[in-house]
């Protein structure tokens, strides 16, 4: 929701300047996804051992490559459905991460909020894809996208609210959970309305 609005401004503020450098111009889009990756997983033993400050750099920093690689693959027409595998992929596996090192850091008290949140999680993006496959691409990416209530942005804002203030963890990880899974429900509606719409018009 967020992530649609603020992607524009985002994307004038923070990638473009960057990608106007002519030493990022030729370099890989896998090696922003790969360092996206690398931050995001960096996230899991920062939060274990208790480094907040440290963890919200770090995924900030991985979600800022992941902005970067996508980008970087349009400005040199160079996207491709490995990179969208290896970027999907890679942005589940940074999701994991964060969640376990939450999990690490209290594992009593904070397994139930952690396994709500991996649920969500999968359900919703289960549904992203499915609606992907059989919806037809109008955007720049490289597949289907559909819109949620909790995209990546609105994510990271939740997962910093709950490092920053962790006395309300369980109260933003259920939160989290439910607006999760009612963009699962919403986008699934959205889809068969337009389905029930297509059979109608032929």
């Amino acid at each position: 929701m967020l992530d649609n609005r603020l992607r524009p401004a985002c994307q004038k503020l923070l990638i473009d300047p960057v990608l106007s450098l002519n030493w990022i111009k030729n370099r890989s889009p896998s090696l922003a996804t790969a360092l996206s990756l690398f931050f995001g997983i960096a996230v899991a033993p920062l939060l274990a051992f208790g480094m907040g400050f440290w963890a919200i750099f770090s995924l900030l920093i991985s979600g800022y490559f992941d902005m970067l690689d996508g980008s970087l693959a349009r400005l040199q027409k160079n996207s491709s459905p490995k990179g969208a595998v290896l970027d999907i992929t890679s942005d589940r596996l940074v999701e994991f991460c964060v969640i376990l090192g939450f999990f690490f850091f209290n594992p009593i008290a904070r397994a139930l909020p952690s396994i709500l949140m991996l649920g969500s999680i999968l359900l919703c993006i289960t549904s992203f894809l499915v609606v992907g496959i059989f919806s037809q691409n109008s955007s720049e990416k490289s597949f289907h996208y559909s819109p949620g209530l909790i995209e990546r942005l609105e994510a990271f804002g939740f997962w910093i609210a709950m490092i920053l203030c962790p006395s309300y963890f369980s109260f933003l990880a259920y939160t989290f959970a439910a607006l999760v899974f009612l963009t699962t429900v919403l986008r699934l509606k959205e889809f068969l309305k337009q389905v029930d719409k297509t059979r109608v018009s032929l």
